[in-house]
């Protein structure tokens, strides 16, 4: 054999051994097998194809690789490499980047942040620690901003300006030269987008892109709120426009195509304070001794059109925001509070689904379609729970949404209590296959005409709550189920298992309060769980622990890969039921008629995406509607600043103790440097902090009496000032 040859062998042999590792180290958090590498080395011929995998097992064998199972190999880590990850800011400035793949996540020092900003993707570079630490990181390159604009507060100068960000996480202000402040004045709160960060410049430059009003002034800090998470607070001039040209007039031709409900008794169950009813159920007793129960959602999809901008602003917002003091709707008001509102005495046009059952709520039939009703009766939750509670026909004044009282028919009676019947039973078999019965308490707020919180109350979910919810659990997951069986595209709502150190983490937790949690297997992690949150009901410590085992579980999301639902234990569940607030039942609609209709599955890929929007807008709407609330919070409390609260510590850090007031929920903090009888320190496996000197313990669920030292509606802080453990204050 010639040398030439030889040579010629061993070329390509460095060859795929190069393009190996191009493969690897250009996805390192991905593994593929030699199909795939073949594939991406554009690799043809079976000798060459063969070398390839003699290649993979010697590098494998050598450990410059890894099989990280069967014939799937990835690149080893290395202490000196780059990997790609998110950005999670901690508030002394310092950052963790979490990377896929990796067990723990990377630190990096702010002074190795280089322009970096909380959640943004990176590129970061590993190095090694000396004597054994763990390696820190430095960020070597920005590949996605998370996030692009800010809310702040204007610092004018003569030329120029800087906005301070309201954003704890936001570690800079925003330069932004005088030309694109859009008339701000000093002290303005804004919403500024950013753009250009020069290498040599310390903040970013920026432009106001819409002035928000005075700091602390209502609209200016719910508006805020909104802007923080990119939400809208109005609709575009087109979009309102092109909503005010629909037809929702209900015509003949189209009944015509519908199963015709409207001489069947229907009506519907809601917040008194309601002003968009996308539900309604009917109700008829069927010859053979079965009831009919219909449930019927409004047809959203018959207005919302593909393909055009109401559509598109639909998409785009995903849902609705509910806010304390407002609601921020999906639709315009002339599709969410009129044509598609199920208001009583108009011929509406709905989605249902249509349940034939026994009286033991066992499931005889069912049928979905489009259908046309017109609801009898519009009750609030108070005036049907008070039908469940005595079974009377008058409904008293005291509660009536009416001007007085009324009385309904016996018709309407009997429906309503046979509804709670079914409710109730469908609700115990939920319970003893798995499922976890969550009843958190919700903080909610009296407001005056000028939306200033007048008092605290809580809602509670009583018989007529769970009527609604078990009704409407059933037609979500009968949706489901009859498309899911069929393995075509559907938009599914999915729950994962707990995690299990997280479980085990909230175990540690409540073991203060005396309570565990059997951890053996699902089905016990669940009937634990419902006992924990049984046991915990009207006691002081019931919201914490409510609020912790809600934390404790996987986020619910939407996705076309079907994993069931582990909360509810259903195998299968979707959203059907409010499509005039979430638009992913507006898809479940569409998909359902399709199929139908006798359509073909379409590809999954772009509902993915679809899917993928919205469980990340419901995420941001929820932040919206956490932060009014501790923003209604802090308001009221400013005024009641003289007066003692008893409180439960509710989180212990390192820094301070944070305590949620029995009588009305609202959460402040005590900082550690503000308790003056000792120096204490953080105690993170007792959850307490402890005095050097005296050794006193404040720990996780002890109840104190606090005073309210501190109210900051701009940043949303609640600062309390202690005085001291219950057992150890005498109130005057």
């Amino acid at each position: 054999m010639s040398k030439k040859k030889k040579r010629g062998r061993g070329q390509r042999k460095n060859e795929i051994t190069k393009g190996i590792f191009t493969v690897l180290e250009k996805e390192p958090s991905k593994s593929f097998n030699y199909k795939q590498i073949a594939s991406k080395l554009g690799i043809t011929e079976t000798k060459d194809r063969n070398e390839l995998i003699k290649r993979l097992g010697q590098l494998n064998a050598s450990e410059r690789i890894l099989e990280v199972e069967r014939g799937k190999f990835k690149k080893k880590p290395s202490l000196h490499t780059y990997f790609t990850g998110t950005v999670d800011l901690t508030t002394s400035g310092n950052a963790y980047v979490v990377v896929d793949d990796m067990d723990d996540d990377v630190f990096v020092p702010k002074h190795k942040l280089n322009k970096a900003l909380h959640g943004d993707s990176v590129e970061i570079f590993l190095k090694p620690k000396k004597n054994g630490k763990k390696p820190e990181g430095e960020i070597s390159k920005v590949l996605e901003r998370k996030k692009t604009s800010y809310v702040g507060v204007v610092q004018k100068q003569k030329t120029f300006a800087f906005v301070r960000p309201s954003d704890p996480k936001m570690y800079t202000d925003i330069f932004v030269p005088i030309e694109k402040l859009k008339k701000a004045a000093d002290g303005d709160k804004v919403l500024v987008d950013l753009g250009d960060w020069p290498a040599d410049a310390d903040s970013p430059y920026g432009a106001v892109t819409q002035i928000l009003g005075k700091p602390g002034e209502h609209n200016t800090e719910i508006h805020s709120i909104l802007a923080e998470y990119g939400l809208p607070y109005e609709f575009p001039y087109e979009v309102e426009q092109f909503a005010q040209t629909l037809d929702t007039s209900i015509k003949e031709s189209e009944i015509a195509k519908r199963r015709d409900m409207r001489n069947v008794l229907t009506f519907t169950i809601d917040p008194k304070d309601a002003k968009d009813f996308d539900d309604a159920l009917s109700f008829q007793k069927l010859e053979n001794g079965n009831y009919e129960i219909g449930v019927h959602i409004a047809d959203v999809s018959h207005y919302l059109q593909p393909d055009s901008i109401l559509e598109e602003e639909a998409y785009e917002r995903a849902t609705s925001v509910y806010l304390v003091d407002r609601v921020v709707p999906m639709l315009p008001e002339v599709l969410s509070n009129n044509a598609c509102s199920l208001r009583p005495n108009e011929e509406k046009y709905t989605f249902s689904a249509i349940f034939e059952m026994d009286e033991k709520a066992n499931l005889v039939n069912q049928w979905f379609g489009r259908t046309v009703i017109n609801s009898n009766e519009r009750f609030a939750y108070e005036e049907a729970q008070h039908i469940i509670e005595t079974g009377e026909a008058t409904i008293p004044k005291e509660i009536s949404i009416r001007n007085g009282s009324y009385t309904v028919s016996n018709e309407v009676v009997e429906a309503t209590l046979t509804f709670d019947k079914l409710a109730k039973i469908m609700r115990q078999k939920r319970m003893d296959e798995g499922a976890i019965s969550f009843d958190k308490i919700e903080v909610r707020f009296n407001l005056n005409t000028a939306s200033e919180p007048e008092s605290v109350y809580f809602k509670e979910a009583k018989d007529a709550n769970k009527l609604i919810e078990e009704f409407m659990l059933l037609a979500n997951k009968k949706v489901a189920e009859f498309i899911g069986k069929q393995k075509k595209t559907f938009v599914y709502r999915i729950h994962d298992e707990p995690d299990e150190e997280k479980l085990m983490a909230l175990n540690g937790v409540i073991s203060k309060f005396g309570h565990s949690i059997n951890l053996r297997d699902g089905k016990s992690i669940s009937g634990s769980l419902n006992q924990l949150l049984k046991d915990v009901k009207g006691k002081k410590e019931q919201n914490l622990v409510d609020t912790l085992t809600i934390r404790s579980m996987s986020k619910a999301i939407y996705t076309t890969e079907n994993i069931g639902h582990y909360g509810l234990g259903f195998e299968y569940y979707s959203h059907f039921t409010s499509p005039i607030r979430r638009y992913p039942d507006v898809m479940v609609h569409r998909l359902l008629q399709h199929y139908l209709e006798g359509g073909k599955p379409p590809k999954a890929v772009a509902y993915e995406e679809k899917c993928k929007h919205s469980s990340n807008m419901e995420l941001l709407a929820a932040n919206a509607e956490r932060d009014s609330v501790k923003y209604m919070q802090i308001k009221f409390m400013e005024d009641n600043k003289d007066k003692k609260f008893l409180g439960v510590i509710s989180g212990v850090t390192e820094w301070g103790i944070y305590v949620e007031i029995i009588e009305n929920k609202c959460e402040g903090m005590v900082r550690i440097r503000d308790i003056r009888d000792d120096y204490y320190t953080f105690d993170e496996r007792q959850f307490a902090i402890i005095g050097e000197r005296y050794n006193k313990m404040y720990q996780l669920g002890d109840e104190v009496y606090v005073m309210v030292k501190d109210t900051d509606l701009v940043k949303r802080h609640l600062d309390f000032s202690l005085i001291g453990k219950k057992d150890n204050v005498t109130l005057e």
